[in-house]
């Protein structure tokens, strides 16, 4: 047999060989140990972070996830508890950026900097330390190019724009996920979704999804495409309560995994 992989997630230690006949992986957590075997060396590494997924004590999978948002929003998306804390703040920052730097003018045109800022003022998606750090850039010489490579990823230009956003990011000591999609998931949020790193790898850990361990904090395109994976499943699994859009969405997991009152046991 041939180790072809191998890592750890938490306490966790994963390998994945190849036998005679296939492909088996095995999972190492304390005195557990369980065997996956399969053709599909991807798959079977697959499953293996699924197990380890369910081993996390606060496992709650999709079905729990929706259980704990209901408790809180009985109403669902139409909930107005749900509108009014979740959806209209950050729906009244996409207005500001719709009319302060519409995305057809972003592309190209020049002298969005202020008005882009004021919609990163209009919510506390970013901590102040972030808008702090952030907003110069914004005031200087480079707001043109970082809004136009925000406003060309917007439209689909993935993985060369987000290397320019990081290349200026990084310039200002900002290169973090929060700051690269606010404005992306404004400017079209039927699309793209913000990305907070704590809140959205504990949502991806509690269901068991591969962005818990696909997630690095370099702007890396595979994070995306892992994260947008992630909200296309958890949109997928909540149709039947109507999500507008990754606003939505966003607001889900961030009910799942923060709110903090009381929730049914049923839910884990």
């Amino acid at each position: 047999m041939k180790t072809i992989r191998q890592g750890t997630v938490g306490k966790a230690i994963l390998r994945l060989v190849q036998t005679s006949t296939g492909y088996s992986g095995v999972v190492l957590v304390d005195d557990k140990r369980k065997i996956i075997d399969g053709d599909d060396p991807d798959d079977v590494w697959r499953q293996l972070h699924d197990v380890v997924a369910r081993l996390n004590p606060h496992f709650f999978g999709y079905n729990g996830a929706r259980i704990r948002f209901l408790h809180f929003f009985p109403e669902g998306f139409a909930d107005a508890r749900y509108i009014s804390d979740e959806r209209d703040y950050k729906w009244n920052a996409k207005t500001i950026l719709d009319k302060a730097a519409p995305l057809g003018e972003a592309l190209s045109g020049k002298g969005f900097g202020e008005g882009a800022l004021s919609a990163y003022r209009a919510t506390t998606l970013l901590s102040r330390f972030e808008k702090a750090r952030f907003e110069p850039l914004l005031k200087g010489p480079e707001a043109d190019d970082f809004i136009q490579a925000a406003a060309a990823f917007t439209q689909g230009d993935g993985r060369h724009a987000l290397g320019a956003m990081a290349a200026i990011l990084k310039r200002h000591d900002s290169a973090k996920w929060t700051v690269a999609t606010y404005l992306p998931f404004l400017w079209k949020p039927a699309e793209h979704i913000f990305l907070k790193p704590e809140m959205i790898r504990a949502f991806a850990e509690r269901v068991g999804h591969p962005f818990a361990y696909i997630y690095k904090p370099e702007l890396d395109i595979a994070v995306y495409d892992s994260l947008l994976d992630l909200a296309k499943t958890t949109k997928e699994k909540v149709v039947d309560l109507s999500p507008r859009d990754m606003i939505d969405i966003q607001g889900f997991m961030w009910t799942a995994v923060k709110y903090k009152e009381e929730v049914p046991a049923d839910s884990q």
